[in-house]
């Protein structure tokens, strides 16, 4: 396997970064156990989660990396699918951006998980985020040189990137949100804005995969 380092890195920089800064599943997850029980408990949750993320990513390259590389329609479909499942997710955030926020601020009265279940549920929540499945299949692919070949090792490499990534910004959404636990746990209103922040950057990712769709494939 050639080892091909996609040319389009500092743009998948500033799209992986604004993902993974958008309150997710993941984010809302480590902010949670920050509010709940600290910053230790948070920074051992994000470690989890990317590891989940990285076997994700792993497995997904794998699947779709050999078929996207010889089919052009496939790649099209990637990207029309996950525009407008990033879009749905968005909205979907935004609807519920209420629900469950009460809940978030209650784990405290709750005994600390110890560090091998903080990592378990880290990496449950990782590997099984939707935002980090659609991230992998559809946004993903559209920073590879497909014509270079390699596709699977250029989306593997991605996937490591946007590990570390999610490991640096998660675990400075947990140190910071376990340092202002007690600021965010006093009002619910605050994890909204949060939530809803998180919907609005999804809904605008989605647009610029379509654009891009629309684009390459006219």
């Amino acid at each position: 396997m050639n080892l091909v380092i996609p040319t389009k890195l500092p743009e998948y920089f500033i799209a992986a970064v604004a993902i993974i800064l958008a309150p997710g599943p993941s984010v809302l997850f480590t902010i949670a156990r920050a509010i709940a029980w600290g910053r230790k408990v948070a920074v051992i949750t994000v470690i989890g989660n990317a590891s989940g993320f990285l076997i994700l990513s792993i497995l997904v390259a794998v699947g779709i990396g050999p078929i996207i590389q010889k089919s052009a329609i496939a790649y099209a479909v990637v990207q029309w699918g996950g525009g407008l499942y990033l879009i749905y997710l968005g909205i979907d955030a935004l609807r519920k951006r209420a629900e469950h926020s009460t809940q978030m601020l209650e784990q405290g009265e709750v005994a600390a998980p110890t560090a091998l279940r903080t990592i378990r549920d880290g990496f449950v929540v990782g590997i099984l985020n939707p935002k980090g499945i659609v991230f992998c299949a559809a946004v993903a692919p559209q920073f590879i040189d497909r014509d270079r070949g390699s596709v699977v090792f250029q989306l593997i490499l991605l996937g490591v990137i946007f590990s570390l990534l999610a490991l640096v910004c998660d675990g400075t959404w947990g140190l910071l949100a376990g340092t202002a636990r007690i600021w965010l746990a006093t009002e619910v209103r605050r994890i909204v804005l949060l939530r809803t922040a998180g919907g609005l950057v999804m809904i605008v990712l989605g647009l610029l995969v379509l654009l891009s769709a629309i684009q390459n494939h006219p």
